[in-house]
């Protein structure tokens, strides 16, 4: 077993693009640790220079005790888990599980208790015999997993390995994979661009654009205390509503404009981040979570200065609940996600969306009041585009 260190890793390709910016990353002995980011975030290269795939262009990368920036790959004591399976046709399931070891030379007996202990904990007992193209891609991913387990390796590295798998599927893979690492200790890490596997599987999640750490924290901080607004965006589904709002104090009260429309910040809201008091009578970034607005029928207890008033234009029944989708006459904020699909403001309109009960009885075109949850609003600075916290 080992740990896993990023110091102020560089990569700069030949014809000058930078790929990843003083990556700083400690991940420690049987932890998991996914890196999550958008289309060419830099995720897979940092993943590849862990392995030697990749040249470092600058910094130190440690596995375990060991400075490896100039080790081979055979020798940095990993298995990789590729998105393609990378599985021989031609061989049986057994073959390509005990292949590495064949060519380090193993013993025949050794191969074959490994094998066979990595077919049973993945349940490929009854498939060993059988070549790839029999198999269903599930069970080529397990194959691939049972490969780099029988390695017995210092760490698992995995990019994007589920990618290939229909939905249904990917659920019930993830939730493999992340029981497997926990049974076998394994120091792993897990490159993905899906955040919702990225938020179900990992220890700790580490979020890149453009080649910058963004943020690396648990799973549900990254979604309580954002850092800034792009992994606000970036972190949840459906995305945070972001726009630009206007926030009023006086003494211990507050209220935030969202558009034409004002709505009382819940009193607890400036102890948790009095670097607001800084920001009375100025604009602000303000972000609201689909789960923190909810149809004030169901709510009949909500003041009347906590909700706002909109109309649905399009409602998502998923049986557990609603998404409603609706307009605020307050302008969008651009989450800096280039494979986001945000909508503009039209007419001084945005669409925000709201995570109802399913019992809620709105229908489309009506003008609805929507209880806001304001004691979880989320602050930006709107130069910086940075949480406002102390």
């Amino acid at each position: 077993m080992a740990t896993v260190e990023l110091e102020k890793i560089n990569k700069i390709y030949e014809n000058g693009f930078q790929a990843i910016y003083d990556l700083d990353l400690q991940i420690a002995d049987k932890e998991f640790l996914v890196l999550v980011g958008p289309s060419g975030c830099g995720k897979s290269t940092a993943l590849r220079m862990v392995a030697g795939l990749e040249t470092i262009s600058g910094g130190t990368m440690r596995i375990g005790d060991r400075i490896v920036n100039d080790v081979e790959p055979k020798d940095r004591d990993i298995a990789m888990v590729f998105q393609n399976y990378a599985l021989y046709p031609h061989m049986s399931v057994y073959d390509n599980i005990g292949f590495a070891l064949k060519l380090a030379r193993v013993p025949k007996d050794e191969i074959d208790s490994r094998v066979r202990k990595a077919a049973a904990i993945l349940e490929l007992e009854a498939n060993l015999d059988r070549k790839p193209g029999q198999l269903s891609g599930g069970q080529r991913q397990r194959v691939a997993m049972g490969r780099a387990i029988v390695r017995q390796p210092a760490a698992f590295l995995m990019d994007e390995p589920l990618s290939n798998l229909d939905a249904k599927l990917r659920v019930q893979m993830r939730a493999e994979i992340a029981a497997l690492q926990r049974e076998l200790a394994v120091t792993t890490v897990y490159v993905t661009h899906d955040q919702i596997e990225a938020m179900t599987m990992g220890d700790r999640v580490a979020v890149l654009k453009d080649g910058y750490l963004q943020q690396v924290d648990s799973p549900q901080n990254l979604y309580d205390r954002p850092d800034n607004v792009f992994v606000a965006a970036f972190i949840g589904s459906p995305s945070m509503n972001l726009y630009e709002a206007s926030l009023r104090i006086e003494g211990d009260n507050a209220t935030v404009g969202i558009g034409s429309q004002a709505v009382t910040l819940d009193p607890s809201v400036l102890g948790e981040r009095p670097a607001l008091r800084a920001y009375a009578d100025k604009p602000v970034i303000l972000g609201i979570r689909p789960e923190d607005f909810e149809d004030a029928e169901m709510m009949a207890d909500i003041p009347v200065d906590r909700r706002i008033t909109a109309k649905v234009s399009l409602i998502e029944a998923l049986g557990s609940e609603l998404m409603v989708h609706f307009g605020v006459d307050a302008a969008k904020i651009n989450s800096g996600d280039p494979d986001a699909i945000e909508e503009a403001s039209h007419n001084g309109t945005s669409t925000a969306v709201g995570r109802f009960s399913p019992r809620s009885r709105v229908r489309m075109g009506d003008t609805i009041e929507i209880a806001v949850s304001t004691e979880r609003f989320h602050f930006f600075d709107p130069d910086t585009r940075l949480a406002i916290w102390h």
